[in-house]
Protein backbone atom coordinates (compact mmCIF):
# COMPACT_ATOMS: atom_id res chain seq x y z
CA UNK A 1 0.00 0.00 0.00
CA UNK A 2 1.26 3.59 -1.11
CA UNK A 3 1.39 6.55 1.49
CA UNK A 4 0.76 9.67 0.50
CA UNK A 5 2.37 12.52 2.79
CA UNK A 6 -0.80 15.24 3.28
CA UNK A 7 1.06 16.80 6.03
CA UNK A 8 1.96 20.89 4.37
CA UNK A 9 5.27 21.77 3.38
CA UNK A 10 6.98 24.09 5.59
CA UNK A 11 7.89 27.35 4.50
CA UNK A 12 10.67 29.60 5.08
CA UNK A 13 9.44 32.50 7.51
CA UNK A 14 9.74 35.98 6.20
CA UNK A 15 9.66 39.29 7.38
CA UNK A 16 5.71 39.81 6.82
CA UNK A 17 5.33 37.00 9.44
CA UNK A 18 7.18 38.44 11.99
CA UNK A 19 5.62 41.74 11.64
CA UNK A 20 2.14 40.08 11.81
CA UNK A 21 3.09 38.47 15.14
CA UNK A 22 4.80 41.17 16.42
CA UNK A 23 1.65 43.43 15.18
CA UNK A 24 4.21 45.78 14.10
CA UNK A 25 5.14 47.01 10.11
CA UNK A 26 7.46 45.56 7.47
CA UNK A 27 9.47 48.40 7.70
CA UNK A 28 10.40 48.22 11.83
CA UNK A 29 11.03 44.40 11.40
CA UNK A 30 13.79 45.43 8.59
CA UNK A 31 15.49 48.25 10.98
CA UNK A 32 15.70 45.79 13.99
CA UNK A 33 16.95 42.57 11.92
CA UNK A 34 19.55 44.69 10.08
CA UNK A 35 20.24 46.82 13.50
CA UNK A 36 19.11 49.80 12.52
CA UNK A 37 18.93 52.82 15.43
CA UNK A 38 15.31 54.71 16.00
CA UNK A 39 13.71 51.65 16.75
CA UNK A 40 12.24 51.47 20.61
CA UNK A 41 14.27 48.90 22.97
CA UNK A 42 10.14 47.35 23.67
CA UNK A 43 9.40 46.91 19.98
CA UNK A 44 13.37 45.60 18.97
CA UNK A 45 12.89 43.05 21.90
CA UNK A 46 9.04 41.87 20.73
CA UNK A 47 10.14 41.46 17.00
CA UNK A 48 13.33 39.62 18.21
CA UNK A 49 11.46 37.03 20.41
CA UNK A 50 9.06 36.45 17.47
CA UNK A 51 11.58 36.28 15.43
CA UNK A 52 13.43 33.84 17.70
CA UNK A 53 10.34 32.05 17.80
CA UNK A 54 9.26 31.75 14.05
CA UNK A 55 12.66 30.66 13.93
CA UNK A 56 12.99 32.78 11.06
CA UNK A 57 16.28 32.27 9.04
CA UNK A 58 17.47 35.21 6.74
CA UNK A 59 18.84 34.82 3.14
CA UNK A 60 22.00 35.77 2.93
CA UNK A 61 21.67 36.17 -0.98
CA UNK A 62 18.92 38.50 -0.52
CA UNK A 63 20.51 40.32 2.45
CA UNK A 64 23.22 41.38 0.19
CA UNK A 65 21.34 42.41 -2.67
CA UNK A 66 19.02 44.32 -0.56
CA UNK A 67 21.95 46.03 1.31
CA UNK A 68 23.26 46.83 -1.75
CA UNK A 69 20.26 48.72 -3.20
CA UNK A 70 20.05 50.53 -0.06
CA UNK A 71 23.55 51.73 -0.28
CA UNK A 72 21.56 53.58 -3.97
CA UNK A 73 18.96 54.78 -2.30
CA UNK A 74 20.37 56.65 0.89
CA UNK A 75 21.48 60.03 0.37
CA UNK A 76 22.65 60.25 4.16
CA UNK A 77 24.19 57.81 6.57
CA UNK A 78 21.94 56.07 8.58
CA UNK A 79 23.74 56.18 12.38
CA UNK A 80 27.28 56.97 13.70
CA UNK A 81 29.93 55.41 15.17
CA UNK A 82 31.74 57.07 18.10
CA UNK A 83 35.37 57.05 17.98
CA UNK A 84 36.55 57.77 21.46
CA UNK A 85 39.82 59.47 21.90
CA UNK A 86 41.92 60.44 25.34
CA UNK A 87 43.15 63.85 26.14
CA UNK A 88 45.22 63.29 28.81
CA UNK A 89 48.08 65.79 28.19
CA UNK A 90 50.14 65.23 31.80
CA UNK A 91 50.73 61.49 30.72
CA UNK A 92 53.21 62.41 28.06
CA UNK A 93 51.60 60.46 25.34
CA UNK A 94 49.38 63.49 22.69
CA UNK A 95 53.38 64.62 21.13
CA UNK A 96 54.40 63.71 17.71
CA UNK A 97 56.11 60.65 18.88
CA UNK A 98 53.46 58.77 18.82
CA UNK A 99 50.97 57.42 16.27
CA UNK A 100 47.28 56.80 15.75
CA UNK A 101 44.61 55.55 13.81
CA UNK A 102 43.80 58.85 11.64
CA UNK A 103 39.71 59.50 12.01
CA UNK A 104 39.94 59.53 8.32
CA UNK A 105 40.91 56.20 7.73
CA UNK A 106 38.42 54.96 10.06
CA UNK A 107 35.69 57.32 8.20
CA UNK A 108 36.62 56.23 4.52
CA UNK A 109 35.67 52.76 5.63
CA UNK A 110 32.97 53.69 7.86
CA UNK A 111 31.41 55.60 4.81
CA UNK A 112 31.21 52.61 2.58
CA UNK A 113 28.98 51.19 5.25
CA UNK A 114 26.72 53.76 4.88
CA UNK A 115 27.58 55.59 8.49
CA UNK A 116 28.91 58.53 9.61
CA UNK A 117 31.54 59.07 12.37
CA UNK A 118 32.20 61.54 15.26
CA UNK A 119 35.27 61.83 17.63
CA UNK A 120 34.89 62.79 21.37
CA UNK A 121 37.86 63.40 23.46
CA UNK A 122 37.28 61.96 27.15
CA UNK A 123 39.01 64.02 29.53
CA UNK A 124 39.37 67.87 27.14
CA UNK A 125 36.51 70.64 27.78
CA UNK A 126 35.01 68.53 30.77
CA UNK A 127 34.34 65.81 28.96
CA UNK A 128 34.19 63.08 31.56
CA UNK A 129 32.84 59.41 30.69
CA UNK A 130 29.55 60.11 32.56
CA UNK A 131 29.00 62.98 30.30
CA UNK A 132 29.85 61.47 27.53
CA UNK A 133 27.46 58.25 28.31
CA UNK A 134 24.51 60.46 28.31
CA UNK A 135 25.30 62.63 25.21
CA UNK A 136 25.83 59.19 22.89
CA UNK A 137 22.67 57.46 24.84
CA UNK A 138 20.90 61.31 23.93
CA UNK A 139 22.09 60.68 20.01
CA UNK A 140 21.27 56.85 19.93
CA UNK A 141 24.89 55.90 19.16
CA UNK A 142 24.86 52.24 19.77
CA UNK A 143 28.84 51.62 18.01
CA UNK A 144 32.02 52.64 19.42
CA UNK A 145 35.86 52.28 18.68
CA UNK A 146 37.83 53.15 21.38
CA UNK A 147 41.39 54.67 20.64
CA UNK A 148 43.18 54.68 24.51
CA UNK A 149 45.86 57.25 24.28
CA UNK A 150 46.72 57.95 28.22
CA UNK A 151 47.50 56.19 31.09
CA UNK A 152 44.81 56.77 33.45
CA UNK A 153 42.51 55.18 30.87
CA UNK A 154 39.15 57.23 31.34
CA UNK A 155 37.89 55.22 28.72
CA UNK A 156 37.85 51.95 30.81
CA UNK A 157 34.79 53.97 33.38
CA UNK A 158 32.25 53.94 30.43
CA UNK A 159 29.80 51.07 30.40
CA UNK A 160 30.01 49.13 27.28
CA UNK A 161 26.66 47.33 27.47
CA UNK A 162 24.44 49.33 25.15
CA UNK A 163 27.77 49.28 22.42
CA UNK A 164 28.56 47.26 20.08
CA UNK A 165 32.65 48.51 20.59
CA UNK A 166 36.14 47.80 19.42
CA UNK A 167 39.32 49.15 20.49
CA UNK A 168 43.26 49.89 19.20
CA UNK A 169 45.65 47.86 20.83
CA UNK A 170 45.95 46.73 24.02
CA UNK A 171 46.40 49.77 26.30
CA UNK A 172 42.73 49.04 27.68
CA UNK A 173 42.80 45.22 28.71
CA UNK A 174 39.54 45.62 30.97
CA UNK A 175 37.17 45.81 29.92
CA UNK A 176 37.98 43.21 27.10
CA UNK A 177 36.57 44.39 23.98
CA UNK A 178 37.37 43.28 20.57
CA UNK A 179 40.53 44.84 19.21
CA UNK A 180 42.68 45.33 16.55
CA UNK A 181 46.29 45.43 16.29
CA UNK A 182 49.47 45.21 14.29
CA UNK A 183 51.33 42.41 14.40
CA UNK A 184 54.72 43.83 16.51
CA UNK A 185 56.49 40.46 17.34
CA UNK A 186 56.50 40.28 12.87
CA UNK A 187 57.31 43.78 12.58
CA UNK A 188 60.44 43.44 14.76
CA UNK A 189 61.81 40.21 13.48
CA UNK A 190 61.42 41.54 9.55
CA UNK A 191 62.79 44.65 10.71
CA UNK A 192 65.70 42.55 12.19
CA UNK A 193 65.93 40.01 8.83
CA UNK A 194 66.20 42.98 6.63
CA UNK A 195 69.21 44.59 9.08
CA UNK A 196 71.16 41.75 9.35
CA UNK A 197 70.65 41.42 5.46
CA UNK A 198 72.59 44.88 4.90
CA UNK A 199 75.10 43.36 7.09
CA UNK A 200 74.11 44.59 11.16
CA UNK A 201 75.03 42.53 13.61
CA UNK A 202 73.65 44.19 16.85
CA UNK A 203 70.36 45.43 16.64
CA UNK A 204 68.94 47.55 19.21
CA UNK A 205 65.18 48.22 20.26
CA UNK A 206 64.69 51.68 22.29
CA UNK A 207 60.59 52.54 23.08
CA UNK A 208 58.78 52.86 25.88
CA UNK A 209 56.99 50.91 27.99
CA UNK A 210 53.76 52.32 26.76
CA UNK A 211 54.26 50.97 23.61
CA UNK A 212 55.57 47.52 24.38
CA UNK A 213 52.43 47.27 26.37
CA UNK A 214 50.08 48.52 23.64
CA UNK A 215 51.31 45.71 21.58
CA UNK A 216 51.14 42.95 23.97
CA UNK A 217 54.56 42.89 24.30
CA UNK A 218 55.59 42.41 20.61
CA UNK A 219 58.40 44.87 20.52
CA UNK A 220 59.99 42.56 23.46
CA UNK A 221 58.91 39.24 22.21
CA UNK A 222 59.86 39.24 18.97
CA UNK A 223 63.22 40.88 19.89
CA UNK A 224 63.80 38.33 22.27
CA UNK A 225 62.61 35.67 19.61
CA UNK A 226 64.71 37.12 17.46
CA UNK A 227 68.21 37.27 19.57
CA UNK A 228 67.38 33.53 20.77
CA UNK A 229 69.49 32.58 17.53
CA UNK A 230 72.48 34.96 18.08
CA UNK A 231 75.72 34.71 19.41
CA UNK A 232 75.47 36.14 23.47
CA UNK A 233 77.81 38.72 21.72
CA UNK A 234 75.23 39.87 19.54
CA UNK A 235 72.82 40.11 21.83
CA UNK A 236 71.58 44.02 22.78
CA UNK A 237 69.22 44.55 25.40
CA UNK A 238 65.72 46.18 24.97
CA UNK A 239 66.11 49.96 26.33
CA UNK A 240 62.67 50.94 27.79
CA UNK A 241 63.07 54.47 28.21
CA UNK A 242 62.22 56.22 31.76
CA UNK A 243 59.31 58.78 30.44
CA UNK A 244 56.63 58.80 27.70
CA UNK A 245 57.99 62.28 27.28
CA UNK A 246 60.77 61.17 24.99
CA UNK A 247 62.60 64.67 25.51
CA UNK A 248 63.40 63.09 28.90
CA UNK A 249 65.42 59.60 27.74
CA UNK A 250 68.80 61.62 26.33
CA UNK A 251 70.53 60.15 29.43
CA UNK A 252 69.17 56.80 29.45
CA UNK A 253 69.76 56.60 25.79
CA UNK A 254 73.33 57.78 25.95
CA UNK A 255 74.13 55.27 28.66
CA UNK A 256 72.91 52.51 26.97
CA UNK A 257 74.53 53.50 23.78
CA UNK A 258 77.91 53.75 25.31
CA UNK A 259 77.51 50.00 26.96
CA UNK A 260 75.88 48.19 24.46
CA UNK A 261 77.31 49.80 21.65
CA UNK A 262 74.64 48.21 18.59
CA UNK A 263 75.04 49.32 14.85
CA UNK A 264 71.81 49.52 14.53
CA UNK A 265 68.58 50.75 16.11
CA UNK A 266 64.68 50.43 15.69
CA UNK A 267 63.27 53.82 17.67
CA UNK A 268 61.21 56.55 17.33
CA UNK A 269 61.92 59.39 14.41
CA UNK A 270 61.51 62.13 17.17
CA UNK A 271 64.81 62.96 19.69
CA UNK A 272 66.78 60.07 18.46
CA UNK A 273 68.21 61.11 15.31
CA UNK A 274 69.28 64.12 17.17
CA UNK A 275 70.97 62.51 19.78
CA UNK A 276 72.96 59.95 17.72
CA UNK A 277 74.16 63.28 16.25
CA UNK A 278 75.46 64.59 19.47
CA UNK A 279 77.20 61.58 20.38
CA UNK A 280 78.84 61.85 16.79
CA UNK A 281 76.95 59.01 15.10
CA UNK A 282 75.30 59.77 10.99
CA UNK A 283 72.85 56.94 9.98
CA UNK A 284 73.68 55.02 7.63
CA UNK A 285 77.42 55.64 8.18
CA UNK A 286 77.89 54.50 11.33
CA UNK A 287 74.80 53.12 12.51
CA UNK A 288 71.64 52.22 11.16
CA UNK A 289 68.43 53.95 11.62
CA UNK A 290 64.99 52.70 11.98
CA UNK A 291 61.58 54.24 12.66
CA UNK A 292 59.23 51.85 15.16
CA UNK A 293 56.01 53.25 13.38
CA UNK A 294 56.68 54.60 10.34
CA UNK A 295 54.34 56.63 8.70
CA UNK A 296 53.80 57.75 4.15
CA UNK A 297 55.17 61.54 5.71
CA UNK A 298 58.78 59.64 6.98
CA UNK A 299 60.35 59.23 3.38
CA UNK A 300 63.53 59.77 4.06
CA UNK A 301 63.87 56.56 6.80
CA UNK A 302 63.92 53.42 6.51
CA UNK A 303 60.86 51.88 9.06
CA UNK A 304 58.01 49.08 9.97
CA UNK A 305 54.76 50.88 8.49
CA UNK A 306 51.80 49.36 10.74
CA UNK A 307 48.77 49.80 7.88
CA UNK A 308 46.92 51.38 9.96
CA UNK A 309 44.74 52.17 7.13
CA UNK A 310 44.18 48.37 7.41
CA UNK A 311 43.82 48.51 11.21
CA UNK A 312 40.67 50.80 10.33
CA UNK A 313 39.07 48.90 8.39
CA UNK A 314 38.88 46.18 10.28
CA UNK A 315 37.80 48.13 13.12
CA UNK A 316 35.08 49.48 11.61
CA UNK A 317 34.44 45.53 9.67
CA UNK A 318 33.81 44.06 13.60
CA UNK A 319 31.27 47.44 14.44
CA UNK A 320 29.25 46.39 11.29
CA UNK A 321 29.34 42.35 12.17
CA UNK A 322 28.21 43.18 15.57
CA UNK A 323 25.34 45.39 14.70
CA UNK A 324 24.16 42.54 12.54
CA UNK A 325 23.81 40.59 15.04
CA UNK A 326 22.34 42.10 17.52
CA UNK A 327 25.51 41.93 19.25
CA UNK A 328 26.46 44.57 22.16
CA UNK A 329 28.55 44.85 25.13
CA UNK A 330 31.62 43.24 26.53
CA UNK A 331 32.17 40.31 24.65
CA UNK A 332 32.67 36.91 26.37
CA UNK A 333 35.16 35.87 24.21
CA UNK A 334 37.01 38.96 22.63
CA UNK A 335 38.13 38.82 19.10
CA UNK A 336 41.34 40.17 18.22
CA UNK A 337 42.79 41.14 14.43
CA UNK A 338 46.26 41.74 13.66
CA UNK A 339 47.81 43.36 10.97
CA UNK A 340 50.98 42.29 9.44
CA UNK A 341 53.40 44.72 9.53
CA UNK A 342 55.25 46.23 6.05
CA UNK A 343 58.74 46.74 5.88
CA UNK A 344 60.07 50.06 3.92
CA UNK A 345 62.87 50.70 2.88
CA UNK A 346 65.22 53.74 2.80
CA UNK A 347 68.31 55.96 3.35
CA UNK A 348 68.88 55.64 6.75
CA UNK A 349 69.88 52.21 6.39
CA UNK A 350 72.99 50.73 4.18
CA UNK A 351 71.48 49.11 1.05
CA UNK A 352 71.56 45.31 0.99
CA UNK A 353 74.45 45.20 -1.70
CA UNK A 354 76.68 46.01 1.08
CA UNK A 355 76.02 42.43 2.75
CA UNK A 356 76.71 41.14 -1.30
CA UNK A 357 79.91 43.16 -1.50
CA UNK A 358 81.30 41.78 2.49
CA UNK A 359 80.68 38.55 1.31
CA UNK A 360 82.12 38.83 -1.86
CA UNK A 361 85.21 40.41 -1.01
CA UNK A 362 85.36 37.42 2.28
CA UNK A 363 85.18 34.76 -0.71
CA UNK A 364 88.25 36.42 -2.61
CA UNK A 365 90.29 36.52 0.52
CA UNK A 366 89.99 32.53 1.49
CA UNK A 367 90.55 32.35 -2.38
CA UNK A 368 94.07 33.77 -2.16
CA UNK A 369 94.63 32.10 1.05
CA UNK A 370 93.96 28.95 -0.63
Amino acid sequence: MCYVNTMPKQTSVTLKDIAQAAGVSMMTVSRVLRGAPKVSAEKRELVMWEANRLDYQPDPHLARMMQVVRGKKETRMRAVIAVIREHVPQDGLLGPSYQYVPIEDIRRRAHGHGYAVEEFYLGKDGMTPKKLQKILHARGIESVIVSPQSMILPCSKLDYSPFAAVTFGNAMSSPALHMCAGNMTLGITMAAENLTARGYKRIGVAVTKWIVNRSQFGYSGGLFHWQHGLPEANRVPLLLFPSNDISKGFDAFSQWMQEHQPDALITFDTHVPGWLKRLGLQFPQDIGFVVHDWTPQMKGLAGIYQQREHLAAAAVDLIVTQLSQHEHGVPAVPRQIMIPPQWVDGPSVRNSTHRSSENATSTKGSTRQS
